[in-house]
C-alpha cells in the first residue's frame, strides 16, 4: 500500500517566522525597525555570519541597534523577515561588501548551515537568501527597463518611470523519486556531476502544466521511463523551498509502468534502478554518493528506504 503521509521533517519547511505582510506597507516601518530589541542578520553572496563557537550553527545576530551604526541613513539593503513568536522583528541587511563589517566574521552558506540551524534561524536565513537572490537579478523594469525602487520592507521593486511593481520570483519544480514494481529506486546522475553522484528527478513545472503532469514529462523526458497515468501512480509528499536561485520544489514518489532507461544525455547522463541491497552494497563501497541531508532528494530516498541514511553516504 502506497504511503501517503507527508514528510514530517523538511529542511527549510518548519514552521519559522510569522512574515507579517501586512506591516511592510507603512512607508514608515523600515526606519523604525532599528532598536535594541530587532534582530539584524547579514547576507552577502549567499552566505551570512555564524557563531564559530556554538556548538552547531547559529546565525551571529546584532541588534538594531548596533546594525544602525553599521548603515547609518541608508535603508537600501534592508528586507524586513518576519516576527518571531514573541513579537521580535528579525531583519536582513543586504552587504555589497563584506567588509562593511568591524572585526573578523566566520560566514557559512544556506547547505553548510543546514540542520544545525533552529527553525526560527533557517526560517530567516531561507528568506534572506531567497530575497537577496531576486535583489542581484533583477536590476531594471522588465517592462520598459527603467530603474527600480525597493518598497514594502524589501519585499517590492517599484520602476521609476511607470510604477509597475516587480514581487519576489518563485519557479515551482517538482522533484520524484520512481519506484517499479519491485520497489526499486530509480536515481539518475547529472551530466555535470561526477561519477557515483547520483539523485532523484526533478525540473520546472511548465506554464499551464500541472505538477502531476510535470513529473511524468520531466521523468520520460530524462530517462524515457514511464510512469502510470492513474491517479495513484504520482503522490505528493511535501515542498521545500530552495533558494538557489528561487525554486519551490515539491516532493513525490511516482510509480512506473514501463522501467526501459534511455537517458536524453543532456541532462542525465546515467540513470539506474536499485533494490535497497544493491543501494547500501553501492555506497557502503563508495560507488555511490546520495544527496546531502539538507535536501528533499534525500528525504524522498530515505522515506523509500526505511531509515536515516548514515552520513557517509552523502556527496
Amino acid at each position: 500500500m502506497t504511503d501517503t503521509r507527508l514528510l514530517a521533517d523538511l529542511l527549510f519547511a518548519q514552521p519559522g517566522l510569522d512574515r507579517a505582510s501586512h506591516l511592510r506597507t507603512d512607508p514608515h516601518f523600515v526606519d523604525n525597525l532599528f532598536n535594541d530589541s530587532t534582530r539584524v542578520m547579514w547576507v552577502n553572496q549567499g552566505e551570512s555570519p555564524v557563531d564559530p563557537d556554538a556548538d552547531s550553527p547559529s546565525l551571529l545576530l546584532m541588534s538594531g541597534t548596533q546594525a544602525l551604526e553599521i548603515i547609518g541613513e541608508d535603508r537600501s539593503g534592508v528586507s524586513f523577515l518576519g516576527l518571531d513568536p514573541e513579537g521580535v522583528s528579525f531583519v536582513a541587511v543586504h552587504l555589497k561588501d563584506r567588509a562593511q563589517l568591524p572585526g573578523e566574521q566566520f560566514w557559512m552558506g544556506l547547505r553548510d548551515a543546514g540542520r544545525g540551524l533552529s527553525d526560527m534561524h533557517a526560517s530567516a536565513f531561507v528568506g534572506a537568501i531567497g530575497l537577496d537572490n531576486w535583489r542581484n537579478k533583477h536590476r531594471h523594469c522588465t517592462v520598459c527597463g527603467g530603474e527600480l525602487e525597493l518598497t514594502q520592507a524589501g519585499w517590492v521593486l517599484r520602476c521609476t518611470a511607470d510604477g509597475i511593481d516587480h514581487f519576489p520570483r518563485t519557479d515551482p519544480a517538482i522533484i520524484v523519486l520512481v519506484r517499479d514494481d519491485q520497489d526499486r529506486a530509480l536515481l539518475g546522475r547529472h551530466a555535470n556531476w561526477r561519477g557515483g553522484w547520483m539523485s532523484t528527478l526533478a525540473g520546472f513545472v511548465e506554464p499551464g502544466e500541472s505538477a502531476e503532469a510535470a513529473v511524468r514529462r520531466e521523468v520520460f523526458e530524462e530517462t524515457g521511463v514511464v510512469v502510470g497515468t492513474d491517479t495513484d501512480s504520482v503522490t505528493y509528499l511535501g515542498s521545500q523551498p530552495w533558494p538557489f536561485p528561487a525554486s519551490l520544489m515539491m516532493g513525490y514518489h511516482a510509480l512506473a509502468s514501463n522501467t526501459a532507461i534511455s537517458v536524453d544525455e543532456v541532462e542525465i547522463s546515467e540513470a539506474i534502478w536499485f533494490s535497497r541491497d544493491e543501494m547500501r552494497a553501492a555506497c557502503e563501497s563508495g560507488e555511490l554518493r546520495l544527496p546531502p541531508n539538507t535536501s528533499i532528494s534525500r528525504m524522498l530516498i530515505e522515506r523509500w528506504f526505511g531509515e536515516t541514511l548514515p552520513g557517509d553516504w552523502s556527496r
